[in-house]
């Protein structure tokens, strides 16, 4: 795969398999930045269908969360990261890169078989959190160990106010 010539599957497969070189070619190519949103959209999809008959939010409102959620990931890495934690990306590297990191989440369509739905979606989390982790790695350009506190960090400069959100407002907000 080279840069800006590699096609979306394959970006997609290289960013499910943990390639640190399709993570570097989607950090640097800025025209990856609507691929990396089509990722997100794909992924909010196979989570709208493996949810059916669970009462979530639908595919509309599924997508609109996902995009939404993906834009405020991407920034509030970029401030810790970057900006607390010395790295080097750009917003944009980071939302390239985060975007491609929920390449495994297509799979969340296999939770819709009985009884091995709840391994699938456990398995998918984890392994969206470990390509994460990789993205920010790549985008940021540092160790693994800080790409893991700029996560945590990361997750709880969203999760406590959407904590505290949700409890003043009933249930407002979103979860990363």
């Amino acid at each position: 795969m080279n840069g800006s010539t590699a096609g979306l599957v394959d970006r997609m497969k290289g960013a499910a398999m943990l390639d640190v070189n399709t993570y570097e070619a989607v950090e640097h190519d800025e025209s990856a930045t609507i691929q990396a949103a089509g990722v997100v959209a794909l992924v909010a999809v196979a989570q709208a269908i493996a949810a059916i008959g669970s009462g979530g939010v639908g595919i509309f409102g599924g997508l609109i969360a996902a995009l939404l959620g993906w834009v405020v990931w991407a920034g509030v890495t970029y401030l810790i990261g970057d900006k607390l934690l010395g790295g080097t990306a750009t917003w944009g590297e980071l939302l390239r890169t985060l975007g491609f990191a929920q390449a495994p989440g297509v799979l969340i369509l296999l939770a819709i078989i009985p009884i091995f739905g709840w391994l699938v979606r456990a398995v998918v989390a984890i392994w969206i959190l470990i390509a994460g982790i990789v993205a920010i790695r790549q985008a940021l350009d540092f160790s693994t160990g800080r790409a893991i506190g700029t996560a945590v960090l990361g997750w709880l400069a969203i999760a406590i106010p959407t904590a505290i959100l949700g409890a003043i407002g009933g249930g407002f907000g979103f979860s990363p």
